[in-house]
């Protein structure tokens, strides 16, 4: 099973998001975008921005931690900036 840990930006909130699924990751950035309660709902408005594929969900949640544990926009955004674009 593979798992992707994601970035995803909302321009209405000029905010990031990181999360990990072992879904698709078009099914999960829909579910973000429907009205939900949470940090991601209601937007509607987020799009995907960086997308790396693990061959395990150990391995996922160790780099979603990591991100999250940066604390810090520039990182991401730079990070975002290095990769190839996910669309």
């Amino acid at each position: 099973m593979t798992c992707t840990v994601y970035i995803i930006y909302s321009v209405q909130l000029d905010k990031y998001y990181v999360g990990y699924t072992s879904n698709a990751i078009d099914d999960r950035i829909r579910k973000h975008n429907c009205n939900h309660k949470g940090f991601t709902g209601g937007k509607g408005d987020w799009k995907l921005m960086l997308r790396e594929i693990y061959s395990s969900k150990s391995d996922a949640l160790k780099r979603e931690k990591q991100i999250k544990g940066w604390k810090s926009r520039k990182m991401i955004e730079k990070l975002v900036a290095d990769s190839v674009h996910p669309d």
